[in-house]
């Protein structure tokens, strides 16, 4: 089983449609994409509402660029990441475009709800962010 993660915490996953992989997309509303994909390739048609990016590992690092290449593309549907995604990564996951992050029961239970939540208002734990506040002191401003 596994658990979806949103910015509101822990729920059940709503989605009902079969994901289809790459090999078989045409018309397809959900994508199954492997983290070696080369994010020009994945086709965009117009019942599309779903793509799912697998992370084989914590460090591998490539669904990152996938998302935000599919978000540069225009792609506006729900985007999950599927795997090994960690509470640490979650706000960069948000950032890079992804709604939502599926994990395993088994990570679920090693890494609580409440240290995703920790990470759920990541617009605000950006370092950009802090860097360019107006609470600079008066010696660093230009």
């Amino acid at each position: 089983m596994t658990t979806l993660v949103t910015d509101t915490g822990f729920g059940a996953d709503n989605w009902t449609e079969p994901f289809i992989t790459l090999e078989a997309a045409n018309d397809a509303s959900a994508l199954d994409v492997p983290s070696d994909t080369d994010p020009a390739q994945i086709p965009l048609c117009e019942g599309l509402r779903m793509i799912r990016v697998d992370f084989p590992s914590s460090a591998d690092g490539r669904g990152f660029t996938i998302a935000k290449q599919l978000r540069l593309r225009g792609f506006t549907g729900r985007l999950r990441a599927k795997g090994h995604v960690l509470a640490d990564q979650y706000a960069m996951a948000r950032r890079a475009g992804f709604d939502e992050v599926e994990i395993s029961d088994e990570l679920a239970a090693r890494q609580p709800e409440d240290q995703w939540l920790f990470r759920a208002n990541w617009q605000q734990h950006n370092y950009q962010a802090r860097l360019g506040g107006s609470g600079a002191p008066e010696a660093r401003r230009g």
